[in-house]
Formats: C-alpha cells, structure tokens, sequence
C-alpha cells in the first residue's frame, strides 16, 4: 500500500508511462473546477500573451480560448509526455500558432523578461522544489503589472490525503501569501472555494481551495 501511494505521488508531481496516462486524465476530470477558476479569475482581454506552468493533458485549451479573442497560450511542462499528450490534443491550436508547449526542469523558465500578461498554475505549489527561485522567474518573465493566479488547495484538505506525505509541500494560504509578497508580488485577492470531487483515491470529498491573484 505505502509503495502504491509513493507511485501515486511520484505520477502527480511528474506523469510517465503509461500508467502518467492515466493520472494524467484522472488530474484533468478531478482539477478541472480549479482550472477553469483559475482562468476566470484572470479576466483575460483581447490579444494577451498566456503562459500555464504545469499543464498536464491540456484538455482545458479550449475552454481558455473561448475567454477572449486573439489569445496566445504557452505551456510549461516538467514532463515530457505531457508535454506530448498536450501536443497530441490540441493540434488545431497550433496549427494557427495561437498555441506552443514547451519543457523545463522546474525552475528556469525559457522565456525573455516581459514575454506574458498573464501567468497561472494550478495544484504545482506542492512540487516547487526550490519556490523563491521559480517565482523569481515568474516575476522576470511577468509584463510590468501583469498578473499570476496561483491556484492551489488547502493545507487542511491535502494533509488529510495518503499520497501526500510523500514529496508534497502543503500551503496554507496565509503561507502561500507570504511567499508571494516574499518574490516582490503585491497580493490583489484571494478567492476560496470548496467543491465536491472524487478523490485520487476514488471518494467523494468536499476540497477548499483557494486562488490567489498576484501583481507583478
């Protein structure tokens, strides 16, 4: 059981195989309330330059593009088949070069400064193996006053889950918050909301989360 759990942890924090396939799409049905708030609660305008780090499948794009005309997106993956399966989904979009996925190792983000108006992630928090120097990469590649939403769940819920005492950092958004403030971004609001999902254990449960809004 202790070995199945660490495997479980080990494909949330960076999917492979087969087996990454499946977390995969499991992390895209049990996330995709998170995401959509995640991309709301950016208030997308015409013509912005978006960047989503930790995208997995990626089946959320089309839902991203409907929020405003002319968008352009920009995926960052850790891994390389989701990376892939992303590719693999959404071919339209990058066929008209309104769509680009690209990897990196979790820190350094290979893009110019000033390159996004806006950035999101969501549940990645857990997995920063080094957070100052990331959102020190985020505020650098971030426009003057661009925005992050960083969209997470609470420590209270996560530390109820098995699979999180292995290699999961867990935030309270009060810790979220100092962090930010911590890498020079001005906190603009805080949004928390408790939905019902299956588990990655397969239960039914009430999970709060939170979105922060940050301004570079």
């Amino acid at each position: 059981m202790k070995d199945d759990l660490k495997e479980l942890a080990k494909q949330l924090g960076n999917p492979e195989g087969e087996t990454g396939i499946e977390v995969a799409n499991m992390m895209n049905a049990t996330n995709i309330g998170m995401t959509k708030h995640a991309i709301e609660s950016l208030n997308l305008d015409k013509n912005d330059v978006v960047l989503e780090i930790g995208h997995g499948n990626c089946g959320h794009l089309p839902f991203l593009m409907k929020q405003a005309e002319n968008l352009k997106y920009f995926g960052l993956e850790i891994s390389e088949l989701m990376q892939q399966q992303a590719i693999k989904s959404n071919q339209n979009y990058i066929e008209n070069n309104s769509a680009e996925f690209e990897l990196y190792k979790g820190t350094e983000i290979p893009f110019d400064d000033e390159s996004f108006d806006k950035i999101f992630t969501v549940n990645t928090l857990y997995f920063w193996q080094n957070p100052d120097l990331l959102l020190n990469e985020i505020h650098r590649v971030l426009k003057p006053n661009g925005i992050l939403a960083l969209t997470f769940a609470d420590k209270s819920f996560m530390e109820k889950l098995p699979f999180t005492n292995f290699g999961f950092n867990l935030y309270s958004l009060k810790n979220a918050e100092e962090l930010l403030q911590k890498n020079r971004f001005k906190i603009l609001n805080s949004i928390s909301q408790t939905e019902q999902v299956f588990s990655k254990t397969n239960e039914m449960v009430n999970r709060t989360f939170f979105t922060v809004l940050a301004e570079k």
